[in-house]
């Protein structure tokens, strides 16, 4: 089994139709059928809600797809690291790259676990691809 750090920009596209979607929903069916682990920060249920919250406030989701996005993503499954054991790495790394500190602890739980990362945040690869080659981008995740 292939352990693998995911995001909400990812998660997002398992529920809501966006660019690369496909690319997302090829990445969830390698979990469910076993192939690979998704591991997480544990304040990903709150950041995955924020992002349903502003496109169901703010760009048109309405209100059953969003509440049935969160239900559904609850019922996935997550090997989840406390933000508390991750905060020092992820700050080093925040203040060094000048990334938020958020990003950071997605990309220390993967130096942690030496396993790729994958994003759709392209401005978070652009920063950071160079300097930590296991953070992947969704449209060139395998």
């Amino acid at each position: 089994m292939t352990q693998l750090v995911v995001d909400s920009s990812v998660a997002i596209k398992w529920f809501v139709t966006e660019p690369n979607t496909p690319e997302a929903l090829n990445i969830l069916e390698q979990s469910r059928n076993g192939a690979i682990v998704f591991l997480a920060p544990d304040f990903i249920y709150a950041e995955f809600g924020n992002i349903v919250w502003k496109k169901q406030s703010s760009q048109g989701l309405n209100a059953q797809d969003a509440q049935t996005s969160i239900q559904d993503f609850q019922r996935l499954r997550f090997v989840l690291t406390s933000t508390a054991v991750l905060l020092d790495d992820a700050y080093q790394i925040a203040a060094t790259y000048r990334r938020t500190v958020y990003d950071s602890l997605y990309l220390a739980l993967s130096l942690r676990e030496n396993c790729q990362f994958v994003t759709a945040d392209q401005k978070l690869i652009n920063a950071l691809g160079s300097a930590f080659p296991n953070v992947v981008g969704l449209a060139g995740w395998t």
